[in-house]
């Protein structure tokens, strides 16, 4: 079923019963704004009362259908979504309580499986229609919480490893997502929509996926706390690959305390993932307990200036101001600030090119894997190859318009990852991000955390599998020159645009890495002083008791 059919599905359900067209929202002190909203007010109404996760699903489909036409952030609304909902007011009405998320609604990206009346396509026609065996484990998770799987949503076709002249936030299917902090901006990719949609309440939060920058980026220009958790941490069972060596599941939302929440419910083993079974524990913590506001106290940090040297241009100055910033904000909290903790081979890393050949490799042999799994699969699409053929003749793909770059070059590779070479390429570009990287620097100078831009953040932590926290640091000011992109000119730099700062840390060390970003961010709130230029105006008020 289309977007727009759904949205008229579910807005006929809600004129059935009684509702007619959305009124003039006053703010009430009863109800709290949709736009920040965190999950612990969320349940406190629904503990009260004052509103009920049917309510609260309402709300947030008639958000969508007030701004979504502009940013075109969701794909796909799931139509069972009031029904769930339903469900799970029921539940709570009995006493039963899945997880401290029962009957709160999520979107998640549209290369995460779900085994309902929604598509998974990772925004390609290629895999319209198809069907999988089940959910994947973490929407699998998310449902046995109790989490309202609301809709999917937008992303850069198939995680933005397609083409070599795109744009962030475009996929053939669900059209070109952009920014709510400035008109036509550049969301960032992969995880476009899952940032605008959390940005804005479209929904509570969301879930991202990243290979290399994916969940860091679209946080950062989103004004939002995304987590990249290590890779091994969250399953990546039916969840469309890229790499299986740098692929990771991770939550993207308004808070730190928020991203917590649902990281502990989607982190765990999965036999269906044999890189989680390499988790040094039975049971993942639970990351709540890490939000400490005095998690700073002592803490070793290291800056790596070398990295923002490197990457600085007539556009960083405000970012960097920004970053100076709260280096001094963690000195005052009690950390020891190291400057210059650079990572051991970073002019390696520069001249570096062995991750492409890793991402490539894998996603030959990895995307197959998933292809074989489908349980219907209307194009026959079962390799690369088929996904590229048909991209090229589909017209709908916008081919050549949009190239197929990234695939011609792992097709020309004539090999997978289960070769040789393959490996040779692996273990080089995992020395970048692990000795010659984050590892070197936190062993050389003794370290609990590296910080850094977010914009500069995630190559080495990604080739080595390595965890970050991105929370909001500031935003370009008003008198910014605005830049666009060279392809489709989305506005990358501009006035009001957010930008964030990361905490890296080593493998597994999520729960130090959200201390630190927790009391960071409860010592700045850059979060609430930086407003969308557009959000819906949509809220509790107008759906409660009708």
């Amino acid at each position: 079923m289309s977007f727009k059919l759904l949205v008229a599905f579910v807005l006929l359900g809600l004129s059935r019963v009684g509702w007619s067209a959305p009124r003039l929202y006053t703010q009430s002190p009863c109800y709290p704004d949709l736009l920040d909203v965190g999950a612990e007010e969320v349940v406190a109404g629904l503990e009260s009362g004052a509103w009920t996760s049917v309510d609260l699903t309402k709300a947030y489909l008639l958000r969508i259908q007030e701004v979504d036409d502009i940013l075109q952030a969701v794909i796909e609304l799931n139509p069972d979504a009031l029904a769930i909902a339903e469900s799970l007011d029921a539940e709570r009405a009995n006493g039963t309580i899945r997880s401290a998320l029962h009957g709160i609604p999520m979107l998640i990206k549209n290369n995460i499986a779900t085994h309902d009346q929604m598509n998974n396509t990772a925004g390609s026609y290629a895999l319209l229609g198809a069907t999988v065996p089940r959910d994947a484990t973490v929407a699998a998770k998310l449902r046995a919480a109790g989490v309202i799987l609301l809709g999917k949503s937008n992303l850069s076709q198939w995680a933005n490893f397609r083409s070599s002249n795109s744009s962030s936030g475009w996929s053939a299917y669900g059209n070109q997502t952009t920014s709510a902090y400035y008109p036509n901006g550049d969301p960032s990719g992969s995880s476009s929509g899952s940032g605008v949609g959390s940005s804005i309440g479209l929904a509570w939060a969301s879930l991202g996926t990243e290979t290399d920058g994916s969940i860091l980026s679209p946080s950062s220009v989103n004004n939002l706390v995304g987590i990249k958790p290590s890779v091994g941490l969250t399953s990546r069972s039916l969840v469309i690959p890229i790499s299986s060596h740098q692929d990771t599941v991770g939550p993207m939302a308004r808070t730190v305390s928020d991203a917590a929440y649902i990281l502990s419910i989607i982190a765990g083993k999965d036999a269906s993932d044999n890189y989680t079974l390499a988790q040094p524990w039975d049971t993942p913590p639970d990351y709540t307990k890490s939000l400490n506001f005095s998690s700073l106290r002592g803490a070793r940090i290291g800056v790596p200036r070398k990295v923002i040297t490197s990457y600085q241009d007539n556009t960083s100055l405000p970012i960097i101001s920004a970053f100076n910033a709260a280096v001094k904000v963690m000195e005052q909290a009690g950390a020891t600030i190291v400057e210059d903790a650079d990572y051991p081979a970073w002019e390696g890393y520069l001249r570096d090119d062995n991750e492409t050949l890793v991402l490539e490799a894998d996603f030959i042999s990895d995307l197959a894997a998933y292809l074989a799994q489908l349980e219907t699969n209307p194009n026959n699409i079962t390799s690369l190859a088929d996904v590229r053929n048909f991209t090229q003749s589909f017209p709908l793909e916008s081919y050549p318009a949009r190239d197929t770059a990234v695939w011609d070059d792992a097709l020309s590779l004539g090999y997978n990852n289960s070769d040789y070479q393959f490996w040779q390429a692996y273990q080089a570009s995992y020395y970048y991000g692990a000795e010659g990287g984050v590892l070197g620097a936190l062993e050389k100078y003794n370290l609990d955390v590296l910080i850094l831009p977010t914009d500069y953040s995630s190559g080495p932590s990604a080739r080595a599998g390595l965890p970050v926290v991105t929370v909001p640091l500031g935003s370009y000011p008003a008198n910014t020159t605005v830049v666009k992109s060279r392809n489709w000119g989305l506005v990358q730099v501009g006035p009001n645009i957010p930008f964030g700062i990361s905490f890296i840390g080593a493998k597994w060390s999520e729960e130090y890495l959200i201390g630190f970003a927790y009391a960071f961010e409860q010592r700045t709130q850059v979060r609430s002083s930086i407003k969308p230029y557009i959000a819906p105006t949509i809220q509790l008020a107008d759906v409660v008791g009708i």
